[in-house]
């Protein structure tokens, strides 16, 4: 399954230079990524709150293709592209709208933690119900 979400590039999301300060980038893939989980039916607060679960962050990567600019419309696709019994890594691709120009590729690579105690997370096997749901979303 593939999730797209869209913004547009404003003021403040600019270096000096006029182009797409770097960090927004990892800012819009994070976001990018929790409605990934939510359009899926794992909203990541709910998990967090019921079942004691998150999926942290342990590597991310971003390619810089193309810059993007001032009022740029773009679109943040999400899917779902490797799957282990602890890990799993999203895809990003950041298009410009106007023209279909692929501005970023980026990548996330997440655990899955019990986090029931605050001073001492402990990465655990995906439970069995959400291993399946993200499964049947990455075949999608």
């Amino acid at each position: 399954m593939k999730n797209t979400v869209h913004r547009k590039i404003m003021w403040g999301d600019l270096d000096s230079l006029g182009i797409v300060f770097y960090p927004r980038y990892y800012e819009w893939i994070d976001a990018a990524g929790h409605l990934f989980f939510d359009a899926i039916g794992l909203n990541l607060g709910s998990l967090m709150n019921e079942r004691k679960i998150q999926f942290g962050l342990i590597e991310t990567n971003c390619r810089y293709r193309a810059s993007g600019r001032y009022f740029d419309d773009i679109h943040i696709t999400t899917k779902l592209d490797s799957l282990t019994k602890k890990t799993l890594r999203l895809h990003y691709d950041l298009i410009r709208s106007s023209d279909g120009t692929l501005l970023v590729e980026g990548f996330e690579k997440r655990i899955c933690l019990d986090v029931s105690d605050p001073e001492h997370f402990k990465a655990i096997d995906i439970p069995e119900d959400i291993y399946r749901v993200l499964k049947e979303a990455k075949s999608q």
